[in-house]
């Protein structure tokens, strides 16, 4: 198993305004793309590296660069677009996919709406983009579609975890590093994150009721 929560001081300070209520719509998308920088940042951190020329002002060096082409970013619609945006920021050079899954609030199921996939997969492997791992079952369901579509190197990116939905995909995909920048106490009955930050997708776009 391969889950861990990102240790960074900047990004528990954000998460305070994330979680609370009181924080207007478009704050909480600016403070969910700075998350999203952060913890693509860390998930990138042991990228293999090689060397290429670099003249600066006074002399040529051999400097470090990444070895691999960037992976795909992939956004689990439609509450991973927040983090989709801070992670453009890092990598704006990277391809980007988008898997439309839609929760039953009933059984809690997902079903899949949408799939848009860049080629590339197959060799630059992708970073899933979702700010809740709650009961698991979405985060399972991309990662089956990105697994079909012949990826093979996926890392899971969230900002809040639940156990119950940590559990779940390490059992059903333990090949997938998950990194979440908090992982939380529990799900209620209807499956919501305790104490969680709400809905993300209706605070990201003001759709709350």
């Amino acid at each position: 198993m391969s889950f861990s929560v990102c240790d960074h001081a900047l990004l528990r300070h954000r998460m305070a305004s994330l979680r609370d209520r009181a924080t207007p719509s478009n704050a909480f998308r600016e403070i969910l793309a700075e998350i999203g920088a952060i913890l693509v940042t860390e998930a990138l951190r042991a990228q293999p590296e090689t060397t290429r020329p670099v003249a600066t002002p006074l002399e040529i060096m051999e400097h470090p660069v990444l070895a691999c082409p960037p992976p795909v970013l992939v956004a689990v619609l439609r509450a991973g677009l927040g983090l989709l945006e801070g992670a453009r920021r890092v990598l704006p050079e990277a391809p980007i996919g988008h898997i439309g899954l839609v929760r039953d609030e009933t059984t809690l199921k997902p079903s899949g709406y949408l799939q848009r996939l860049p080629p590339g997969l197959e060799t630059r492997g992708a970073l899933l983009l979702d700010p809740m791992l709650a009961t698991g079952g979405s985060a399972v369901a991309a990662i089956d579609q990105l697994k079909s579509a012949g990826c093979a190197r996926i890392q899971f990116l969230c900002v809040v975890a639940a156990p119950e939905g940590v559990a779940r995909l390490v059992a059903a995909h333990p090949d997938v590093p998950i990194l979440a920048a908090a992982l939380d106490r529990e799900l209620d009955a209807r499956g919501y994150i305790l104490p969680g930050l709400g809905d993300a997708g209706d605070r990201c776009f003001g759709t709350e009721a």
